[in-house]
């Protein structure tokens, strides 16, 4: 059983724990000016001057403490400074075990980056008072939509097997550029993987005796399993819901409203797909291309949806299901 950290949740965030290496500096705290001085030196300094920063007992770890005298260390982090993002994170469930809710574009499920307070975990921890609150799964910043968090660490793990199993099923919306109507619904599989520190997700070839199963063959039961699969590695079911003109930002345009039921959870998988059939999500900076980097723009959100989450409840063994309330702004207006 791992030990816990010595530093309690403060203000809903956790304890970051940093491994410190054997050589190169002089102290730790020349270790992480080196790591994270770019970001906020000063408010480093600070946090081992006030004596926030601590080893695995707990002992203080000071501005002058030698870099070989703790394997590793926990600190809090922070950032010099959050835009607020002007979209509210709401609540669709809460009991004993479980609390989902709607997660807005723009704002991430958990701190990362250049977002601790403004993400969904941390607003959801300090609005509640629930530090024990832990995400079961998580969307892109993104993305918005349903997501399920544990509120009970006796029976985490529980729901934690779900996901493990791929025993959850899920059901995403999106709007993109209207191509024939009459290729819906279809199902579309490939080849994909994620490199670490790459934005993109990208598509691998692989020859036809490997292809895998047949599109439309049922999942294989049982856990999931860590041998590497050949072929085929990714499987998203694509329906139509509607067509028409979009009601937003790209009003005039003709675009199709769709309904995606991924059978796998690739990075990027739903978007990859969709821009890969060549219809492409309204404001994807990703896919097809990778635009450059620009400020959040909030005026025009990806136009994805986690819409649904469904599972078996591993407690009551009663079926449960969970819909986002939120809606995308592109979807096209109904007939009249």
């Amino acid at each position: 059983m791992s030990q816990p950290p010595p530093l309690p949740v403060r203000d809903g965030v956790n304890a970051t724990r940093l491994t410190v290496p054997d050589t190169g500096w002089a102290t730790i705290l020349d270790y992480v000016l080196h790591r994270w001085g770019h970001v906020d030196p000063d408010g480093i300094v600070q946090r081992f001057r006030d004596g926030e920063v601590r080893a695995a007992d707990g002992q203080v770890v000071t501005p002058d403490t030698p870099l070989t005298a703790h394997d590793f260390v926990w600190y809090y982090r922070s950032v010099p400074h959050e835009d607020p993002i002007p979209f509210p994170v709401t609540v669709l469930h809460q009991d004993e075990h479980l609390l989902v809710a709607d997660k807005p574009h723009f704002l991430p499920t958990t701190p990362g980056g250049r977002f601790v307070q403004e993400s969904a975990l941390v607003r959801l921890r300090n609005l509640l008072g629930l530090d024990h609150l832990v995400p079961m799964h998580r969307l892109d910043r993104a993305t918005a939509g349903v997501v399920m968090f544990s509120t009970n660490p006796e029976t985490r793990g529980a729901y934690q097997v779900l996901f493990e199993r791929r025993q959850v099923w899920k059901v995403y919306e999106a709007v993109t550029a209207l191509t024939a109507a009459d290729r819906f619904p279809l199902t579309y599989r490939n080849r994909m993987d994620k490199v670490k520190g790459v934005l993109t997700a990208r598509t691998v070839d692989y020859p036809v005796k490997v292809s895998g199963r047949s599109p439309g063959d049922p999942a294989r039961p049982g856990r999931k399993t860590n041998r590497p699969t050949v072929g085929a590695n990714a499987e998203t079911r694509i329906e139509l819901i509607g067509t028409g003109v979009s009601a937003g930002t790209w009003a005039g345009d003709a675009v199709a409203h769709v309904r995606l039921l991924p059978r796998t959870g690739r990075t990027h998988q739903l978007r990859v797909h969709l821009a890969a059939l060549g219809l492409g999500i309204l404001n994807d900076p990703f896919y097809p291309e990778l635009l450059d980097a620009a400020p959040d723009d909030y005026d025009r959100p990806l136009q994805l949806l986690a819409h649904t989450i469904g599972f078996t409840d591993p407690l009551t063994g009663q079926p449960r299901q969970f819909s986002s309330r939120l809606r995308l702004r592109e979807r096209p207006e109904a007939p009249r």
